[in-house]
């Protein structure tokens, strides 16, 4: 129920709005007004729940209507990221260049996504080491028991599908039906229905040459009108992400943060020394890593608030493109890989984690060379498998621990922390994704080095 201090609260919403619009007419940069937005969103979050309290109605019903600003951007963008990875694909046959090297691009895109997971798991590894972290001493309440058994659920929806059959999964059968998003693994099957379409279009280019010049300037034409819609949702990120933070700190419950404050604290260090081997790739490469951290830091930005790989595709690519300098067709195709296969935060870090942490209870000792080395291999693997059965961290940790035969009721235990720690873990798959865009780009020729170092951001208008 509206009150007058629900009304207080979207009112002192607005104010904070029309500051970052204010901002924006000033032409302060996009990634300040973000930045902004972040901080602001994180203060008023943490006034609001102190007022309140985290059970308070008036909080409650605040936050549903901050909800049509940060979940509403949201949808908006998931909105487009079926049509965006149809027309991104098809669009990257249309061009000669990159339809020439399409076998090595998707190759490199792969092979680097799955070989920084590999790196990923060994980090994470290590870390829980550090932190002697240990599955026995977690606690379980009445949340943590209900969430393992939904995820004992999902293992056995899990275990009851064959290798082959979640390879079948993968094709799209009914591609309307994918671009709906109704089954889990509708990205992959998109990205499949859009290469066929683009391998005819090849064909077809050699026997009827005027009818593939005509089909490729209507596959342009829905594309630009498409990246027009982008940039016009992609207006609205500040506001989103105001709106997305003021409710995460409002909502968080910080003594179930604090009694597993040493988790987090070890997640986020493995996360923090990823995002720095991405950064060291690039260097190696001959990229400068700073020039990477600031114009990527919108697009991680929003990642870590939404905690959604999928919503921040269009802002990937699209910064990937016009500010960093990858050719389209590489953008999209590591954008679109990186959604569900890779994924070095929720295929990586976490599972290898969460094995390392359940191996003592199950009698294993975590210290030993071919457990480690078993474990960095399922994890890449598996890395894989997430695409076959829907993506994510909890299905990552369901393969990879009931592939290692260890129990698997240590996810339910940390549903308190798994939201703040999906944030970081989301921007280093973000993360990870752009960086095997650059890399790819950097390895074939192809990247624009005067677009990358240019010191424009992304404009305020577009």
């Amino acid at each position: 129920m509206l009150t007058l201090l629900s009304i207080v609260n979207i009112v002192f919403m607005l104010l904070l709005m029309a500051g970052l619009y204010a901002m924006q007419k000033k032409h302060v940069s996009f990634s300040k007004r973000v930045f902004a937005a972040l901080g602001a969103g994180i203060v008023f979050g943490l006034i609001l729940q102190a007022v309140y309290g985290i059970k308070s109605d008036v909080l409650q019903t605040s936050i549903d209507w901050f909800n049509i600003v940060g979940k509403g951007y949201v949808k908006l963008l998931q909105m487009i990221v079926m049509p965006l990875v149809f027309l991104s694909i098809l669009a990257a046959f249309t061009k000669m260049k990159l339809s020439a090297n399409i076998g090595r691009i998707s190759t490199l895109i792969l092979v680097i996504l799955v070989g920084t997971t590999a790196v990923a798991a060994a980090i994470g590894i290590g870390f829980t080491f550090v932190f002697d972290l240990d599955g026995v001493q977690l606690q379980q309440g009445a949340a943590e028991t209900a969430r393992i058994e939904q995820v004992e659920q999902k293992l056995g929806e899990l275990q009851t599908m064959t290798l082959p059959q979640k390879i079948l999964e993968l094709l799209p059968a009914n591609p309307f039906q994918d671009f709906t998003g109704a089954r889990p693994t509708s990205t992959i099957a998109v990205v499949i229905f859009a290469a066929i379409i683009g391998l005819a279009f090849l064909g077809v280019k050699r026997k009827h040459p005027d009818h593939a010049e005509q089909f490729a300037g209507i596959v342009d034409t829905f594309y630009t009108v498409l990246m027009r819609v982008v940039t016009l949702i992609l207006r609205l990120t500040p506001y989103g992400v105001l709106a997305i933070m003021t409710r995460v700190t409002a909502t968080s419950d910080y003594e179930a943060i604090w009694n597993l404050g040493k988790f987090v604290v070890a997640s986020y260090a493995a996360l923090l020394v990823m995002f720095a081997v991405h950064l060291l790739l690039l260097a190696l490469a001959g990229l400068n890593p700073l020039t990477f951290v600031r114009k990527a830091f919108p697009v991680l930005t929003f990642a870590f608030t939404s905690r959604t790989s999928a919503g921040t595709l269009p802002l990937n690519v699209k910064t990937q493109t016009d500010e960093l300098g990858v050719p389209e067709g590489i953008a999209n195709f590591a954008g679109s890989f990186g959604l569900s296969i890779g994924q070095n935060g929720c295929a990586g870090i976490y599972p290898a984690m969460l094995a390392v942490m359940a191996a003592p209870v199950a009698g294993v000792d975590p210290l030993s060379p071919s457990f480690i080395l078993t474990l960095i291999l399922v994890v890449a693997l598996s890395s894989f498998g997430v695409a076959g059965v829907g993506g994510g961290a909890t299905f990552a940790a369901l393969m990879v621990l009931s592939t290692m035969n260890l129990p698997v009721a240590i996810v339910g235990l940390l549903i308190s922390v798994e939201p703040l720690i999906d944030m970081g873990r989301t921007a280093l798959n973000v993360s990870g994704s752009m960086t095997a865009g650059l890399l790819t780009s950097r390895v074939t020729g192809e990247l624009d080095y005067d677009v990358y170092n240019e010191t424009k951001q992304l404009p305020a208008e577009a």
